[in-house]
Order: C-alpha cells, then structure tokens, then sequence
C-alpha cells in the first residue's frame, strides 16, 4: 500500500495521526463558507428590528426596513442613485455595529452610525442628508443581531406583543363591565334621600356648571317627589363585590396611555426561568382567576338585568376551579418560560409536566451546544439528540404546539412564532443559537446556519390547530431541500490552470463538526501531492459505504484563511455519528411525509399486484389468440368458387361488440386525419369522409392505442392486442383502460 494511503486508512480507522504526511485542520473551515467570511458587506436578514407597534408584524429585517425607506424617499432611476447608495451605505454601518456588540433602537443606531460617517472626508453634507431621510423611518424598535441573546429577545418580544393584545381586550372588557355596573349604582343613588342632597347633586353636576344652580332649592323640590324604588339590598351588595373584584385583579396591567386606574397591588410577573416556578405561580393565582371570571360573568348578567337568584344563587355559590373552561383560561395572560438547553439546568420531567398541564404557557428551550460528547464514551457524539428529544417528546403530547429551529432561521419562521403565541394551548420553542463554546472563530450565524443545513438541528413545525392530521400538523419545509438527506449546493473555484470550475457540494453533518475546534482531533488536512482516487467525497461514502477492508477513504471539502482549496479527512468515529445524524433526520422525513417507508411498501405492494395482474391478461390473451393459418404448399390445389358452387353467407353481424376487438365509432367520426396520418394503411375514410379500421394487421397495438389517445372525440377503441409477443404490452394496457 502507498505509504499515504496507509497513513490515511489508519488515521480514518482509529484518530491516530501520525507525525507526519497529516496536518492539523486548525484554521480551517467548509469550504461552502468561503463566500461568507464577512457577513457585515452580505446583505440579508440580520440584523432585525423588534418593532414597537402592537399593530403590525413583531419583527422586521433591516433590509426590509431600508427598502421601505428607499421607495417612499428616493427618487426612482438615476436622479436617486446618489442617495440610494448613501443610505445602503449607513445601513452597512448599522450592520457592521450591530455585529460587534452595539445595542439600542433603531433610531439611536441610525444618529450614530450617522456620526461615524460624518467624521469622514466629506461627511457633515452626507451626515445632514441621513438625518432628513431618518425622519421618513416607519417603523421603531430595538435592533437585534444573530448572537446568543437573540433567541430570548425575539420569542420573549413576540410574547409581550401577544399579551399586549390580550391585555387590550380583556381591559375594553372589564371597563365596560365596569362602567355598567356603576351606572346602576350611580342611578340607584340618586334615588336615595342621601343622593337628593345639595352637595350630592352639585357632586353630580360637576364643578363647571355649579355656579348657575341652587342646589338647596334643587333638594327641597326633589324632596317633595315620591320615593323612589331602591334596588334590593342583595342585588346591591352583589354588584359591589363584583366591581371589587373587577378593580382589584392583577391580572393585567394598566395598558400606556389607559385611563383605567392601577390596581392597589402590583400586577403579577408572567416571566419565569424554571418551569417549577410557573407552575407554582399558576396554582397560587387560581383563586384569583375564579373570582375574576366569576366577576365577569356575574356582572354581565346584572348589567343585563337577567340575573335570576332562583338560578344563579347556587350556580355562582359552587363555582370554582372545575367550573373554568378552555375558554376562560384564554382570556388571561401565557406564562413564558425561558429554559437553558443545557445539561444540568433543563429539567425535562419538569417540562413535560408544565406542557401537560394544560395552562397556557409558551416555553422556550434555549440550546447552545449541540456538539457535546455522550455520556457512552469519547466520541460519542449526542449532536442535540436531547434537544430534538425534548421537541419529538412534546409532539406527542397531540395538543401542544412546537416549533424547533435554529437562530439563523427565526426570521423566517416568524408566522410560525407567532402562531405559536396565539395559539390557546401550550407551545414550546426549542431554538440552536450557534454560540457553541467550540465555534467562537465563527461567527453565530454562520453556525446556525451550518446546523440546520447539516441535519444537525433540523427546523420543524407542529401546530395543532392546523387540521386533524399529521399531514396537516407537521412540517419540514422551513429546512433546505426537505427531501434529500444533505443539501446540494454549488461550489465555484480555479484549478490548478486557473480556469474556473463550478461542481457540487454537499454540506452533510461531518462540515458541521469541523466547524468546532474542540473536535479538530478528528479530522486531518491532506497535503495536495497526497490526493488520490481512493479518496471519496463524504457525501457518497454515507450514501454507500465501502465494503469492509476497502481502502477508500472519506474526505469534505474545506478552505484556509486563503480561501485555497483543502481535502480534509474524518475518523470513523465522527463518520458514524453522520450516519446515526442521517437516521435521526429519516425518522423527521417520515413524520413529514417525506420518503415514508409505510406508503413505498405500500406502493410496492401496490405495483407488484398490477404487475401479476398485467402478466395474467396477456397470458389470457396468447392463450385465446387464434393461430395463423398455413401457407398454400406448392401444387396444392385451390378451390374456386363458382356459380355451382356459391360461397358460404356472411355471418350476421353481432348486435353488440366486444371489449376484445377494436373498432371505430365511424358514424362519429369529424374526419380530423389524425389516425389517417398515423397509419393510412391501417386507417381509412370511407365514402362518407368517416374513419374506420381498414386493416389490422397493417399496423400495430401500440398505433391503436396512440390513435386512441390522440383522437378529439374518443371514437378509437383499441380493444385487446392480436399479438401477444408484442413489446411492452404491459404499459399499452394500460393506456387502452380509457377506451374500452
């Protein structure tokens, strides 16, 4: 064996390098992320802006921003390319700040990035057009890059935008309840003799007007009325305690800019970090929540006027807990949980717990390593088997929402988060965000990205409110190409002739692990000169492994900090963790519906069965065909018909044909040449300018069943083939299915 070729088998076999004729892969990275070193001069989602407006989408791109803005500013073709291109310039500037730590609104980003540019040769003329065009910006909210916080900003705004909408209605709710209730109490205590007083009736009056009434002489008439009917004093200590409890719950805050007074205690927090704590939270405010329905229900009966004591009495005296529906437990604030995807600070019983519960809370699942080794020994790798546990285990609780994805991702599958926020039940989100202890050298995004392109953390949804079935509840197609177990993409680079080369690349979990240098010890640089045919892309290794004892090795593509080409090859240990990552990603096709195993049996079962079916027709037909009559031997005599001798009459014509023997419907025909072109030896017109079948053996069954095919009116009836050793019979049967 060539001594490279020994050296590489031996390393891919067992890790172990030896001292030379393999280098380190340090520096390295896939060879697909040449193009992305500086993703500041890319121009794509991140960062995003977490908008302040209840009304319209939680979340923007900035590129989506900046554009918005350029349409509505900036002159459309050449008069507008200057200032077009100045601001694209200060959204760079906005990106590459964003990028190196800088917090804040957008518009705070904007001055100072503004400030930046104008300390520039010929920047303060620059700096004065920016600003005029800030002040077009349509939207606000804090700026937030792809970093280890986003995944907690973005769900934990989408959340708050939520609850800020429930807040909303359940306030217009309760103060019209409110009002309501006071109105009757306000009446009734006009009523009363308290109420006709001076200073009760200037109080009503209010302090405008005040000055051109006598109140005293106002009481003393008032006085001289008849008693009015006052309410029962049942019905009035009823509608006090319901306005009690109306004024007093802590449910929901006061909205900004709502006149509805605060509440004499603070509201309640929704905001956990241990599910435990929700939990607990939860079932201390249950109470508080059934004095609050029963409040509501209780006051829109009185406001009404259709509560009825004999009914009501003991309905409202027994209710409690078990009297609470789903939807009464909607109208209230989620409970959001942020769990840490770690090892030792995720309690997953716990979890399971909470979204069993049947409360409404939105969890999310923060994982940050996914590359971690296996409690079964080194080199085991778990790659997010825990993570992706925790989503599968919530699918099959049926009635919980669950969206997985990577940091990268949450941009696009915003609906979804949103969703998932409306959504009456519980939902969990379980997000990857690409700040692996191993990856610091890469930047977060380009780690997610790699995650879920690598099958590693794969994207899916689960929304049970989508439709009754797992085909209308599951999801994969936020992944790139759902139906391929890699992804395919295109990667460009010069030979060693300088000419460009285009070929396709295949980004498989191995590119991933090679992003961590904390698993570099798995992976070897091969110099050039040791290149050979007996390396294979890793791609069509997984996709065939080699027979035991074969010298191929697996090998991915990778570049230096030159951006120079590299072949990198894995050990087996990383190489079967690949594999084991392929399965994991099957098992998600077949819940997607993609490569279901179930239906290709199914399909196969199906096709074997037509196949027999098939083969059992033309065996029919070769054993009822009629055989071909002999030829005349020579010398042979031949009998003439004559006048003595009269042949034989025809035989009467049936009233109804067979399926078996073709025919045309000629009366039908509309004489468009069709079959005539196909085949005029086989097809004819009569005198009547009409089709019909001339002769048979003219032609063949498959020129029958395309005549029949092609004809506008299908009057071409193929019946079954004369020949039963006629090539494909089995598809021209099929074909001929319509026109029998």
């Amino acid at each position: 064996m060539d001594p490279s070729l020994q050296q590489q088998t031996v390393f891919h076999l067992t890790g172990k390098r030896a001292h030379a004729g393999l280098d380190a892969v340090d520096g390295l990275r896939p060879a697909l992320f040449a193009r992305y070193r500086d993703l500041s001069k890319l121009r794509y989602d991140f960062p995003l802006v977490l908008c302040d407006s209840p009304q319209g989408e939680f979340v923007r791109s900035l590129s989506a921003v900046i554009d918005g803005l350029v349409r509505g500013l900036v002159p459309p073709g050449l008069d507008g390319e200057g200032l077009r291109r100045q601001v694209l310039r200060l959204e760079r500037e906005i990106r590459r700040m964003a990028a190196a730590g800088a917090q804040g609104s957008l518009a705070e980003l904007w001055e100072q990035a503004i400030a930046r540019l104008a300390r520039e040769p010929g920047g303060a003329q620059l700096a004065t057009v920016l600003a005029q065009a800030g002040t077009a910006l349509d939207v606000g909210g804090e700026v937030a890059d792809c970093d280890r916080r986003l995944p907690g900003r973005l769900v934990g705004h989408a959340w708050r935008v939520a609850q800020q909408r429930k807040a909303r209605r359940a306030h217009t709710d309760i103060n019209a309840l409110i009002v309501r209730l006071n109105d009757i109490l306000r009446a009734d205590f006009v009523r009363s003799a308290e109420g006709r007083r001076p200073a009760s009736l200037a109080a009503a009056l209010g302090g405008a007007h005040q000055k051109l009434f006598d109140f005293d002489a106002m009481s003393q008439l008032l006085g001289r009325a008849p008693a009015a009917q006052r309410l029962p004093d049942a019905r009035r200590r009823r509608i006090e305690s319901a306005l009690a409890a109306l004024r007093s719950q802590r449910f929901f805050a006061t909205p900004h800019g709502a006149a509805a007074p605060a509440p004499a205690a603070p509201a309640y927090a929704f905001e956990f970090g241990r599910g435990g704590d929700a939990l607990e939270a939860f079932r201390q405010r249950l109470p508080a929540i059934v004095e609050l329905v029963k409040a509501m229900s209780l006051a829109a009966l009185e406001a009404d006027g259709r509560y009825l004591e004999t009914t009501h009495d003991a309905f409202f005296e027994a209710f409690d807990e078990r009297a609470l529906g789903g939807r009464d437990l909607d109208m209230f604030p989620d409970y959001l949980v942020t769990m840490d995807g770690g090892r030792e600070a995720l309690d997953q019983v716990t979890l399971m717990e909470l979204l069993s519960s049947g409360i409404p809370v939105k969890v999310l699942v923060q994982v940050d390593d996914i590359l971690d080794e296996g409690a079964l020994g080194d080199g085991h790798y778990a790659f997010g088997v825990r993570s992706t546990q925790i989503a599968s285990t919530a699918v099959g609780l049926t009635d919980c929402f669950v969206l997985q994805s990577t940091s990268s991702n949450l941009f696009q599958v915003r609906h979804s988060i949103a969703r998932g926020m409306a959504y009456p039940g519980p939902a969990l989100f379980t997000v990857f965000s690409g700040a692996s202890a191993g990856a610091d050298r890469l930047p977060p995004y380009l780690v997610a990205a790699a995650a879920m392109q690598s099958r590693a953390f794969p994207a899916f949804t689960y929304d049970p409110a989508a439709g009754p079935g797992l085909a209308d509840r599951f999801s994969l197609e936020d992944n790139p190409q759902p139906n391929a177990d890699w992804p395919v993409a295109s990667l460009d680079f010069a030979d060693a002739d300088l000419q460009r080369v285009t070929q396709p690349a295949t980004f498989t979990f191995l590119d991933f692990v090679a992003c961590d240098a904390r698993h570099a010890r798995h992976f070897a640089r091969v110099p050039h000169a040791a290149w050979s045919d007996d390396m294979v892309p890793v791609a069509d290794w997984l996709s065939q492994p080699p027979p035991s004892g074969s010298d191929r090795i697996p090998y991915l593509l990778a570049v230096d900090d030159d951006d120079v080409l590299q072949r990198v090859i894995a050990d087996d240990r990383v190489v079967q963790a690949a594999l084991r990552c392929r399965e994991t990603w099957r098992r998600l096709q077949e819940l997607g519906g993609v490569h279901s195993s179930h239906a290709e049996r199914l399909l196969e079962r199906e096709r074997s069965a037509w196949d027999a079916q098939k083969l059992k027709e033309i065996e029919a037909i070769r054993a009822t065909a009629a055989p071909v009559a002999a030829p005349v031997a020579a010398g042979a005599p031949v009998v003439v018909p004559t006048e003595a001798q009269p042949q034989a009459a025809a035989p009467p014509v049936a009233a109804e044909r067979s399926k078996d023997e073709p025919f045309i419907e000629t009366i039908r025909c509309s004489s468009c040449n069709e079959c005539t072109q196909l085949n005029d030896r086989m097809f004819a017109y009569n005198g009547d300018q009409q089709a019909y079948i001339k002769d048979l053996s003219a032609g063949t069954y498959a020129q029958l069943v395309e005549a029949a095919e092609s004809c506008q009116l299908s009057i071409i009836h193929p019946g079954k083939p004369r020949d039963p050793n006629e090539p494909g019979l089995a598809e021209l049967l099929e074909r001929a299915q319509p026109f029998l």
